[in-house]
């Protein structure tokens, strides 16, 4: 059993933006979808706004058939499936080494290498109990950031049987890409969110964009021109009585978890996201050493 729950809200100030294709009297556009699974929304200001909209909907669409799990023939699919990827795309090779970068940056906590692991709790759990410490053991050998191999030409899992998820991390870089495809097309105010945050400029209203959490007690964050990601190890589960969260640490092969909830601002949506899922398993002094100029708020678990 695998259940989600999302930890931020949007936003102050854009609830009553029309959904894109109504008819409306402004021209700020509000789409809401899906991009990777999860709940996706851009909103945006601009007399284009619904033809710009489209064309960024087909980018998500693109990079999910690079990116997802559940994709047969998706690039990811094919390469957990064949182990190797001829040919990868641009932004896989590009995704992949910002990976390899923060699995060196957090000590390998963040290891985009579990999705073994991941099979087995999730194959477990749906049967009625965790996995055995044997079971573990076991497939703790095909996890580490060592048996990937990439470059432009082609993508090796260097032992049989080891897989890649880069849902800690994908989110955030589509955030990115589709921020940067906004950019280019001369836009100066537009809010991406496809599971994680990026924002360019301001709000319709004129202010910062402003990014609040499921708790209504904590304060928004601004955002304006950065990204923001947040991971909650307990936000998706295996188990009825959610305890075993989705957050696998690569080093033990036991859900882990140090903290409630890990919010990460960055100038980066992916490097957001990739550092939220791997401070998730580390102590306060391993993230301030490894946090660089990020904002990080830390929930006690």
């Amino acid at each position: 059993m695998v259940t989600r729950r999302r930890v931020l809200t949007i936003l102050a100030g854009v609830a009553a933006l029309p959904v894109v294709g109504a008819k409306a009297a402004t021209t700020a556009q509000n789409w809401r979808g899906l991009a990777l699974g999860a709940d996706a929304r851009i909103i945006l200001d601009h007399p284009d706004a619904q033809q710009l909209i489209g064309e960024a909907v087909t980018q998500i669409r693109r990079l999910e058939s690079i990116f997802s799990l559940y994709q047969d023939d998706s690039q990811l699919s094919v390469l957990n499936r064949e182990g190797v990827l001829y040919e990868p795309a641009l932004e896989m090779v590009e995704l992949l080494s910002i990976s390899a970068a923060l699995n060196e940056r957090t000590s390998g906590a963040f290891d985009p290498s579990v999705q073994a692991l991941w099979a087995l709790h999730a194959n477990s759990y749906t049967k009625g109990s965790a996995p055995s410490p044997d079971q573990i053991e076991s497939v703790l050998a095909l996890t580490g950031w060592h048996h990937v191999n990439f470059s432009p030409e082609k993508v090796i899992l260097e032992a049989k049987g080891v897989m890649l998820t880069l849902n800690g991390i994908a989110q955030g870089f589509i955030a990115d890409k589709i921020a940067d495809y906004f950019r280019a097309s001369g836009v100066q105010n537009v809010l991406v969110n496809t599971g994680e945050i990026a924002a360019l400029g301001f709000a319709p209203d004129g202010g910062p964009w402003q990014i609040g959490f499921n708790d209504a007690k904590r304060a928004k964050i601004p955002l304006s021109n950065g990204a923001m990601a947040t991971s909650a190890p307990l936000g998706t589960v295996f188990d009825r009585g959610a305890k075993a969260g989705h957050i696998l640490d690569p080093r033990t092969g036991y859900p882990g978890g140090k903290w409630s909830e890990v919010t990460v601002v960055s100038s980066s949506a992916a490097q957001a996201d990739g550092l939220s899922t791997g401070f998730s398993l580390m102590s306060r002094a391993q993230i301030e050493r490894a946090k660089g100029s990020a904002q990080v708020i830390l929930s006690s678990a």
